[in-house]
């Protein structure tokens, strides 16, 4: 049976790993930051709606500028942005590889400080841009004096930054994003994929003035949209005309755009969610000390953890009674997604069982999914 060294790939692709987080069908799946609240069924229903008109039109390719879909989302983010100022492709996955596509690429190379979103380096290597990292602040911040140092050190074309980051839940200060922009000559990413999580400024009101400065979003996390697949940015206009140059044609389907359109004209029924998951993420973090581990500060929808003696161990002990987390690679932590009420309940349940407490709790709460 042919393997995948005998075939002709990249050199520079041998011996790389896809991207792989989990799947499994178990009651309780928090490992992947999404929101596991349900969309409610109202929006639902204009959305299927929406859906229904637009697959009378299938026949046809969807609007290739996706107009309505850049006016919901300019509207939606506010600060005087407009259609121009914005980009959307399927996933925030697919705005970085076409950022990378444009600005990056064989010969150049972008920096990140690790560690960060996973994807950012996978998607720098499937590009064919360098990736060169360096090291945070202590407690995972990233000050000023620190991204300067690294970008006059590594010469970058592109800066990417993450902010609230994944998988620490450390926010960016907006000086180090100043900072970071004055420093390059190239072009500074913002990922904001949890921005809606964050108590802080937005990197948006930075915009103005700022022609490199890309700020990049995405609708899967507080909108529950991940199955949607819908990721954009804002940026200068003249960046978004440099995406066109790279962006496959028709990328965005006339389902898609229907979907996320009727979905913008409910957000705020959409965001009412975002508190309680907070609300959850503070209870797991204020929970965690009492049963002897060190979670870190967050500002997204997730905490990162230490003082797992061994997280594997942890991992697969907490998959066996249902319920998936993540294991990030960092030694002695574990990340976990803040779910609805009663899946936090059930997790810090389980925690508790693996402390040497019962497990009568985390047998019924896991029951009570399944039921």
């Amino acid at each position: 049976m042919t393997s995948l060294s005998d075939l002709p790939i990249r050199d520079d692709l041998r011996g790389l790993s896809p991207y792989g987080a989990p799947q499994e069908n178990v009651p309780i799946q928090l490992n992947v930051n999404e929101n596991t609240h349900a969309i409610p069924e109202a929006v639902a229903t204009d959305i299927v709606r929406a859906l229904a008109i637009a697959v009378m039109g299938v026949n046809r390719y969807p609007d290739r500028e996706f107009t309505d879909l850049r006016e919901s989302l300019a509207a939606y983010l506010g600060h005087g942005l407009t259609p121009d100022n914005i980009w959307a492709a399927n996933g925030s996955n697919e705005i970085l590889q076409q950022t990378l596509q444009v600005f990056g690429g064989p010969g150049r190379s972008v920096l990140g400080f690790p560690p960060t979103y996973s994807m950012h380096s996978i998607i720098a290597n499937a590009t064919g841009t360098r990736w060169v990292t360096a090291e945070r602040d202590s407690g995972y911040a990233i000050s000023p004096e620190t991204v300067v140092a690294a970008i006059e050190r590594e010469q970058p074309d592109i800066v990417f930054l993450c902010s609230p980051n994944n998988p620490t839940g450390t926010a960016l200060a907006l000086e180090t994003i100043v900072a970071a922009y004055d420093a390059t000559p190239g072009i500074l990413l913002i990922d904001e994929a949890y921005a809606e999580f964050a108590d802080g400024d937005t990197a948006l009101t930075l915009l103005e003035g700022r022609p490199r400065l890309i700020i990049s979003r995405t609708m899967s996390k507080a909108f529950a949209f991940a199955g949607a697949r819908l990721g954009y940015l804002a940026a200068d206009p003249a960046i978004t005309d440099a995406l066109r140059l790279v962006r496959l044609p028709y990328h965005l389907s006339a389902l898609t755009q229907a979907a996320s359109v009727a979905a913008l004209a409910h957000a705020p029924e959409m965001l009412a969610m975002v508190d309680d998951i907070k609300a959850q993420r503070d209870l797991i973090i204020a929970t965690l000390p009492s049963l002897g581990y060190s979670p870190l500060p967050s500002q997204s929808n997730f905490v990162l953890f230490g003082g797992v003696a061994d997280p594997h161990a942890t991992f697969e002990a907490l998959f066996e009674q249902g319920i998936l987390i993540r294991d990030v690679g960092i030694p002695h932590h574990l990340r976990v997604s803040a779910g609805t009420e009663q899946e936090t309940e059930i997790f810090l349940d389980a925690l508790t069982s693996l402390k040497g407490h019962s497990t009568q709790s985390v047998a019924d709460g896991v029951g009570r999914i399944q039921g």
